[in-house]
């Protein structure tokens, strides 16, 4: 039979200390400084990465923009002045055409750099226009796979990983030789993973180690990596193609 003694029916004592149980209050309480820290920290390094973005794009459009299109106007004006029948005329004109689109590409990339803050629509949808741009490349098979659901990233978080993808995707279909190129973005509570793969030629293990001499895309792609904490993996070879693969936590990632 059930003793229900005075003993068994006394309420739970806590008997620990006032100190413990103090202890244990600023233990929580250090947390959410702590916590608060590393917001202010994190808001600060993309203040600063900003102000850096715009004074890039200041120094773009006053240098190196302004003297493409002085160049290009001063060449427009010396071939409208030849013959229209002219042989040289002609041989002109596609320069022409590739130094406008050029300046456009500029003007489009200064603002990027100043609307760092405005975020794609799509992270998918953007990537996988990148395919749009070589349509011509017709016997290339391009596909897009997302796993889990997509989740919301913050805007300059995002513009990064769309500048290594577009760039891993570029290489992909420039330079691969590749007849299937792949573009998987893998979402899951630890953040998110985003791979580039591709059948082609491969990278010369050189050019993979320390890159392309006056060539900066696979530099670039690592220190944008770094910049917002992922990590890059770049393994490839004549037979398997290559594959480039980022990494990155959800802490640094998913919008707050």
């Amino acid at each position: 039979m059930f003793d229900a003694s005075p003993i068994a029916a006394l309420p739970f004592l806590d008997n620990s200390s006032i100190e413990e149980r103090s202890a244990g209050k600023w233990c929580i309480s250090g947390m959410e400084i702590e916590g608060r820290k590393q917001q202010e920290v994190r808001f600060l390094q993309e203040k600063v990465r900003l102000e850096e973005r715009n004074r890039i794009a200041r120094e773009l459009h006053d240098t190196l923009l302004q003297t493409f299109f002085g160049a290009f106007y001063q060449l427009g004006m010396a071939v409208e002045s030849l013959p229209a029948e002219s042989q040289v005329k002609s041989k002109f004109d596609p320069i022409l055409h590739f130094m406008e689109l050029g300046i456009e590409e500029s003007r489009n990339a200064i603002q990027d750099l100043r609307s760092s803050d405005s975020p794609r629509s799509d992270l998918v949808v953007a990537l996988s226009a990148v395919h749009q741009e070589f349509s011509t490349e017709d016997y290339v098979d391009f596909r897009v796979h997302v796993v889990g659901q997509q989740q919301p990233l913050r805007p300059a978080i995002q513009d990064e990983i769309y500048r290594i993808g577009r760039e891993a995707l570029v290489n992909a279909f420039c330079h691969a030789a590749a007849k299937r190129i792949e573009l998987e973005l893998e979402y899951n509570s630890s953040g998110l993973t985003m791979r580039v793969l591709d059948d082609g030629c491969g990278i010369d293990p050189q050019v993979l180690e320390a890159g392309r001499k006056g060539h900066w895309g696979l530099t670039g792609m690592r220190e944008r990596a770094a910049r917002i904490g992922g990590l890059l993996k770049i393994s490839s070879s004549p037979t398997a193609g290559t594959e480039i693969q980022l990494s990155v936590p959800s802490v640094f990632s998913l919008q707050l």
